[in-house]
């Protein structure tokens, strides 16, 4: 099961804990398979809610996903001076317990479907039985009058959605589902700000919310910031970090050099957005100081640019800007300080939307169209509850986006399977920044693919996102002049769009040292002093900004090392599928699906999937490069051996590049090793049959000599015939 209920649970239960007005919090859950064993999980979970929000809150624990907090091997007396804790925690545990009891019996249930489908309590057949055809879903289980938590005190709101679907439509995946989410939160609660998590991300720091509000309701630069992106850390993963699961050297250096820019990219989980830049409407612009009413130069011509009031004004302005200064210095901002900053950065009006013009943009619903017009959130007239569910039925509807701007200009960009870099650069080319939150206690934790196999398949989907961009209409090397993208942002999303590209010459870097070694020759032909030192040179620049960098964002040489390794085994894997498949699709309309990550790692096995090689065509190339750089070792080292001592010196400098392949597809060597009886066959035959044929090939490489005739470098300068 890829999205366990029990992990979906705990993120649930973590976000309605959260330390916030509870009358500011609703959770919208999608649940885009339309499975009543979510629905029901998430009733079990709304009841469930009733004690364990109190009791968090009570005794201010963390972090609040009670399958992670009674896991922490902490002693958890520390700090808790109420006389009441453990009894009360052991409590809550055995209630938790009961509740898991519960979910896995549910879990078991689901997976003997009857073949008339699944019923309803009241004997009514369950709507989603037709996972492709079914109808709109809205349950609300919590939020209501009359449903409180144990001790009295009012709970968040907790809403279940499953958007409809029809055969024919383009649901358009996940972007499809956030853009439904959208639409409904607006009808039923309309915040200014929403929250968007996978659902195996919890929240580890309860203030998390609290974090991002700090720049978003910024008096002076708040105003023009779209979202607050938090950096993804992880759960269940090796000490070692074997396949660079963390990912710290693009969360700890590359994400928090863009914050210096316009801001980081949007990464699809543990981020904060504005509502009405979601809605596509452009960033406030700055209002620009008065111009002066005179071409006088000194600044003591008052009585032409100024009377005496003017100048007392000017005065007492200079002399608050004095004062303001030294506030500042005192980290005290003084309440006219924010009453500047909020003039500094007020919205300009937008000039006004006719209805049609906005039906248009939003789509037919009256009651959401009303809602896009408030900037601060909130209702505009009382309506019943049936009717706001009515029209929160109506907005899910699989017809609701027809021509309209829906995943073109408002909403999750679609387009791409990697949906949320696409919507992050609408909203930058749109004047808008972002920014990176990295608090003490990391905001959310979420599960990672442990096994190889899946993680490929992580990295090919994200590849493959990338390459559709590069090859659509909203490639950043050619979309979005003339807006406010800034040209170092521009630059970083194009970076991020052009890297699988890299693969091609990847490839052919981790082949050419096994070709040498086998065939006698070297990549390069022999280079002049002077260049040796241009290329040490160069290459020293790039060792001292590594190591700038690796300090910079306190990341260690063991995270930046496994990040190289597993760099290469994705670019020679992943990225080149992800190359083939993206021209396909965009070229010749083939188009492919990619899996679901795995949520959650084995309870029973810890990491004894770690190297279980589970079948893909994925692991062909890295296979295939290992073995034929292996070889090429062996029979260079053999053939040396034979040709005797003279032959030593030119083959260290072939040794080292392949060796140095062979370094970098080290976990991936260890993972065959350490569990041959979990590689398939076919793999192990697909390989050894490319690499054979690789390594029988007599290839020749010296572009600087020719078989049969002159040099070809002298013949090229000074040639006669």
């Amino acid at each position: 099961m890829k999205e366990p209920p029990l992990i979906t649970a705990n993120t649930v239960l973590s976000i309605l804990a959260s330390d916030y007005p509870v009358d500011k919090v609703s959770c919208y859950v999608s649940d885009d398979g339309a499975a009543m064993l979510t629905f029901e999980a998430l009733s079990e979970t709304s009841e469930f809610a009733r004690k364990w929000v109190p009791f968090s809150k009570k005794f201010n624990i963390e972090p609040r996903a009670p399958e992670w907090y009674f896991s922490q091997k902490i002693d958890y007396l520390k700090n808790k001076v109420h006389p009441s804790f453990v009894r009360e925690r052991r409590a809550m545990k055995r209630e938790y317990e009961e509740f898991k009891v519960r979910i896995n019996r549910l879990v078991a249930m689901a997976e003997k479907v009857p073949e008339e489908g699944w019923t309803m309590q009241d004997g009514t057949p369950w709507p989603g039985n037709n996972v492709r055809d079914h109808p709109g879903m809205i349950q609300v289980f919590l939020g209501h009058e009359g449903v409180r938590d144990i001790e009295g005190n009012e709970l968040p709101s907790l809403v279940y959605v499953s958007r409809e679907k029809r055969p024919g439509f383009d649901h358009h995946k996940k972007a499809g589902a956030m853009n439904s989410l959208i639409r409904v939160s607006a009808v039923l609660s309309n915040a200014p700000y929403l929250l968007n998590v996978d659902c195996d991300h919890y929240i580890n720091n309860s203030k998390a919310l609290r974090e991002a509000m700090c720049f978003l309701m910024d008096p002076t630069s708040g105003k023009k910031v779209c979202y607050v992106q938090f950096p993804q850390r992880f759960d269940g993963i090796d000490r070692h970090d074997r396949y660079s699961n963390r990912n710290v050297v693009f969360f700890d250096i590359n994400m928090k050099g863009l914050d210096g820019l316009q801001g980081p990219i949007y990464v699809g989980t543990g981020c904060v957005f504005r509502r009405q830049a979601l809605y596509g409407f452009d960033a406030p612009a700055k209002k620009k100081a008065p111009s002066k009413t005179c071409n006088c130069w000194p600044k003591w011509c008052c009585l032409c640019c100024g009377s005496r009031k003017n100048k007392k004004g000017k005065g007492k302005k200079d002399k608050n800007k004095k004062s303001k200064h030294k506030e500042a210095s005192k980290q005290v901002h003084a309440l006219e300080t924010i009453e500047e900053g909020i003039e500094a950065v007020s919205t300009v009006d937008r000039p006004p939307i006719s209805q049609e013009k906005l039906e248009k943009k939003f789509g037919q619903s009256p009651v959401f169209v009303a809602s896009t017009l408030l900037e601060a959130g909130g209702m505009t007239n009382p309506v019943s509850s049936t009717s706001l569910l009515q029209e929160a039925i109506h907005v899910i509807s699989c017809g609701y986006e027809d021509k309209t701007e829906w995943g073109k200009e408002v909403g999750w960009i679609y387009g791409s399977v990697t949906e949320d870099i696409l919507t992050g650069f609408k909203m930058h080319c749109h004047g808008w920044r972002s920014v990176y939150c990295m608090p003490k206690r990391p905001a959310f934790k979420g599960s990672a693919p442990i096994n190889l196999s899946d993680r490929l398949h992580q990295v090919l989907r994200w590849a493959l996102g990338s390459v559709e961009i590069f090859l659509s209409k909203h490639c950043p090397i050619w979309y979005g002049y003339g807006g406010g993208l800034k040209w170092l942002e521009r630059f970083s999303y194009i970076n991020s769009v052009v890297y699988p590209w890299t693969s091609i010459p990847l490839l052919v870097y981790c082949t050419l040292p096994a070709i040498c070694l086998l065939t006698g020759k070297f990549i390069v032909p022999e280079i002049s002093n002077y260049a040796s030192i241009i290329f040490i040179a160069l290459f020293g620049t790039i060792a001292v900004t590594g190591i700038l960098e690796m300090q910079w964002g306190g990341v260690g040489i063991d995270d930046w090392w496994r990040n190289e390794q597993f760099w290469v085994i994705g670019g020679v894997s992943s990225h080149l599928f992800a190359l083939f498949q993206g021209l396909l699709k965009v070229l010749a309309g083939v188009s492919t699906n990619f899996t679901v990550t795995s949520k959650g790692g084995d309870e029973d096995g810890g990491f004894a999937e770690l190297y279980l090689f589970k079948w893909t065509s994925l692991l062909i190339p890295p296979t295939t490069l290992l073995i034929i750089n292996i070889v090429a070792v062996v029979v260079g080292v053999a053939d040396a051996v034979n040709n005797g001592y003279d032959s030593w010196g030119p083959l260290f400098g072939r040794l080292f590049f392949a060796i140095w392949v062979i370094m970098h597809l080290y976990p991936f060597l260890k993972g065959l090793m350490g569990k041959q009886q979990g590689v398939p066959t076919v793999i192990i035959i697909w390989s050894i049959l490319l690499s054979s044929i690789l390594t029988l090939v007599w290839v020749r490489i010296n572009p600087f000599v020719s078989r049969d005739g002159p040099v070809l470098e002298i013949c090229g300068l000074n040639c006669d015939d």
